[in-house]
């Protein structure tokens, strides 16, 4: 597994699930791990949703989203044996996304989550990511990225 992040290599900046910069956010860490990303998160209890012990469900969207997308964009520098963050930016946004939510999310426990890349079309990439507590997947996503280039 790769040692720096790629939120912490210049991918996003403000962005509040993975915005390096982003005080207030949820700062999410996302690793090369072969050919997938990882990340590990530990919930706060302000992140809780329905009762004090889970995660709340947008909670969990933002943490699919924001790594599923810090994939691609990882993958597109990789694809162009660029450096991530070198310019001209590469950039990705969400176009769609669906969550399964399998069961509830434990505040308590690590969140790790795990993505691959599953198509690169163009300007699209679809992405598809794990998330797991205690053990067990919590909760699925598929996320479709459309992308673009920041200055």
């Amino acid at each position: 597994m790769d040692k720096q992040a790629f939120q912490d290599q210049g991918t996003v900046s403000y962005c509040h699930g993975c915005g390096a910069d982003n005080e207030k956010g949820l700062r999410i860490k996302s690793y090369w791990d072969g050919d997938e990303a990882v990340a590990t998160w530990r919930a706060q209890p302000h992140h809780c949703g329905g009762t004090k012990q889970s995660v709340n469900g947008g909670i969990i969207a933002s943490l699919i989203d924001c790594h599923s997308l810090n994939l691609a964009i990882a993958q597109a520098y990789r694809a162009e044996q660029r450096r991530i963050g070198s310019k001209p930016r590469i950039g990705y946004v969400t176009a769609n996304m669906n969550i399964s939510y399998l069961q509830p999310t434990p505040i308590d426990d690590p969140i790790e989550l795990r993505a691959r890349i599953i198509k690169v079309d163009g300007r699209k990439a679809w992405v598809s990511c794990t998330l797991s507590a205690a053990g067990e997947i919590r909760a699925r996503g598929e996320v479709l990225g459309v992308r673009v280039e920041w200055e």
